[in-house]
């Protein structure tokens, strides 16, 4: 299977996404976030470092509820940014 290339946007949707996880888990291990939710620590490494830019949905309610997070607001800081036309 041949999956198409990602989009400079979803590139920089997953490395947002990343970012908001590593600083919500702030001190707590991968390990201990990845087991609440229910991923592998290799998983929720790839998605922090962007190297998993498009995680399946429950994947991310998942690291969202061990987290602590709402979806709203995981959607409202991953969301692409438009600039407004001048």
């Amino acid at each position: 299977m041949v999956r198409t290339p990602l989009t400079p946007e979803e590139r920089e949707r997953g490395e947002r996404l990343g970012r908001l996880l590593r600083e919500a888990r702030g001190g707590r291990s991968m390990t201990e976030v990845a087991a609440s939710a229910g991923i592998s620590a290799e998983t929720l490494r790839k998605i922090e470092t962007g190297r998993a830019p498009t995680p399946a949905f429950f994947t991310v309610a998942a690291l969202a509820e061990a987290l602590g997070l709402s979806m709203d607001d995981l959607h409202g800081r991953c969301a692409p940014v438009v600039e407004a036309a001048a």
